[in-house]
């Protein structure tokens, strides 16, 4: 008997560890958790008086219910986040899986891009290139972006796509605050808005002001417009790149960041 019960606890463990893996199987230890406890309440619910027991059942019946629609949710607003790694044969193909979705999703939160086509293969191409040269390197700030914007809450599926392929952020509001960081710590390039509260043009005053300090740090605007004049005056000012598209801001800035690797 005592057997039995070691294996059963045993088993019982092996099956909490592996579920702990990816965030789903976290989501059916928690259910399972508040559901054991629940039962435990239940058996001394004999003791219990009326008024003790409605919350209980309340509780019983109505779980179920949240649990659905929370489901429902985490699957139709977050469902590229409901899967490790190590869900996947292949861990490249989780990589491919986040950088497509933040893309995708970047692209169609965008009313600048919006009808523009999205090129997966090519995509495909530059997360492979990423993860044979493995963006994450020894030296801190080869893989550290700085992004330069008042709102960055527009940008969150774009820094998604560049996280999937091992590249962090540092967040700067304004040009200010942009150079403190960058005085502190050194990055592997720049992405910079053009208008802010500060001015239409304060991304070529973030951008001037680099420039004329000696830094040459790669430098990208993520604008509302890509037209040719504009990438002619970007460049005019020493920026390596302008565009409204969520696809080719990803594509220049990794490329940029695997050739200083």
């Amino acid at each position: 008997m005592g057997y039995s019960v070691n294996s059963d606890v045993s088993e019982i463990c092996a099956t909490a560890k592996a579920l702990s893996r990816n965030p789903l199987g976290i989501i059916a230890l928690f259910i399972v958790l508040v559901y054991g406890f629940a039962s435990l309440v239940t058996g001394f619910s004999s003791s219990f008086s009326h008024e003790e027991r409605v919350p209980l059942i309340y509780f019983l019946v109505s779980f179920p219910i949240l649990v659905l629609f929370v489901f429902a949710w985490l699957v139709s607003c977050h469902s590229s986040r409901l899967f490790a790694p190590a869900d996947f044969k292949n861990e490249e193909n989780y990589i491919k899986m986040q950088v497509s979705a933040g893309v995708s999703l970047a692209t169609a939160a965008s009313k600048a891009t919006t009808g523009s086509d999205i090129n997966i293969d090519r995509i495909l191409e530059i997360v492979r290139q990423a993860t044979q040269q493995s963006l994450v390197s020894q030296e801190e700030w080869k893989n550290q972006i700085l992004w330069v914007d008042d709102r960055p809450e527009n940008n969150v599926y774009e820094r998604q796509a560049f996280e999937a392929v091992g590249l962090n952020f540092s967040l700067a509001l304004s040009t200010d605050e942009a150079f403190s960081l960058l005085s502190q710590r050194k990055f592997a390039a720049i992405i910079s808005d053009m208008g802010r509260r500060e001015g239409p043009r304060e991304g070529y005053k973030l951008l001037d002001r680099l420039r004329a300090g000696g830094d040459k740090t790669p430098l990208f605007f993520y604008a509302a417009s890509s037209r040719p004049e504009h990438l002619k005056e970007t460049e005019e000012h020493g920026g390596q790149g302008c565009t409204s598209s969520a696809q080719e801001l990803f594509e220049m800035v990794t490329r940029a960041v695997i050739s200083r690797v």
